[in-house]
């Protein structure tokens, strides 16, 4: 085997590595199946409800709802007169479509400079962390996801103020959130993936 040829095999196994995470589990109804597509994220769960007590299925639905689990998602672009791009809607990225801001607020506080928006397992810490403030700052528990998610979506601040109240759009989704965790934590309970 030329010499060339080998490393451009190991070029590929590691860029196929790399890139695992870039597209969405393939049954995004299904948590067993997502688990087990993607090992790694069982144990980022984990150790997040470890930390903070933030049970594996409101992280997913959360997620879900965030990312549909794309490690490197973003906002769509805004474009002026319909054609000229000129930004993002904003600099959310990254399974738990965190904000530039509250990302660095984490780091500072938690993670350290290494922590990665497009890693599972510094997102579910980043997001456990979040929902733990949450709980302190406006007693919303941590099992409350249709709650969690609006204070998430909104923050903390504009959750207190109640802005939500005034998007219908957002109280059917945060719905469809609760819902969607009560959906997974029932699949979970047979996960063997999940043990």
């Amino acid at each position: 085997m030329s010499r060339l040829f080998r490393v451009g095999l190991v070029l590929l196994i590691l860029g196929s590595c790399g890139a695992r995470d870039s597209s969405a589990p393939r049954n995004l109804d299904n948590a067993c199946s997502i688990l087990t597509e993607r090992p790694h994220y069982s144990r980022a769960f984990r150790d997040a409800e470890r930390n903070w007590g933030v049970e594996t299925h409101v992280l997913m639905a959360m997620i879900y709802q965030e990312s549909k689990f794309i490690a490197d998602n973003r906002p769509p672009h805004v474009y002026a007169l319909g054609v000229i791009p000129t930004g993002r809607q904003s600099s959310a990225l990254g399974y738990s479509q965190a904000l530039d801001g509250t990302w660095q607020e984490y780091q500072r506080d938690r993670g350290g400079r290494g922590s990665r928006r497009t890693d599972i397992r510094d997102a579910a810490d980043f997001m456990g962390w979040y929902m733990t403030a949450t709980v302190k700052e406006t007693g919303v528990a941590l099992n409350d996801t249709r709650n969690q998610y609006l204070a998430y979506h909104e923050g903390r601040t504009g959750f207190n103020r109640g802005s939500y109240r005034a998007k219908s759009w957002l109280m059917r989704i945060s719905d469809e959130v609760a819902q969607r965790a009560v959906m997974y934590e029932a699949q979970l309970r047979n996960c063997r993936a999940h043990r």
